[in-house]
């Protein structure tokens, strides 16, 4: 794919962990679906405290992979929303108000997988 960079689906993760880390996202889990799942190898849920830090966690994430070369992905949610999910192919992230991922329930879908153990500053 000539102009694209294609990062391994785990490298995506770890940069994916690692803005929602830097813009403080809250019980932060991440499943690894491989072999488990058809659509991706690994999903993502985290919470923000606000409407504005869900932004400002989707953007980071945004940033990053920019900045790795990737530009293939799909955001769902509005400025409004209070549930934002980023697609970005090999990895998905899910990012919810505390009343939202409460409500939703994600992880439920995932407990097929295995819940990794991330290493997350303080």
């Amino acid at each position: 794919m000539k102009g694209k960079i294609m990062l391994e689906s785990k490298e995506l993760l770890d940069l994916t962990i690692k803005a929602i880390d830097e813009r403080h996202g809250e019980d932060t889990e991440a499943y690894d679906m491989r072999g488990v799942s058809i659509l991706s190898d690994y999903y993502i849920v985290t919470t923000a405290g606000s409407n504005r830090q869900l932004h400002a966690i989707a953007n980071s994430i945004i940033d990053k992979i920019h900045e790795s070369g990737k530009e293939d992905y799909r955001i769902e949610g509005s400025k409004d929303s209070n549930w934002l999910l980023l697609d970005m192919g090999d990895v998905v992230a899910n990012i919810f108000t505390e009343e939202a991922r409460e409500f939703y329930g994600l992880e439920k879908l995932w407990s097929n997988g295995k819940r990794l153990e991330l290493n997350l500053e303080d």
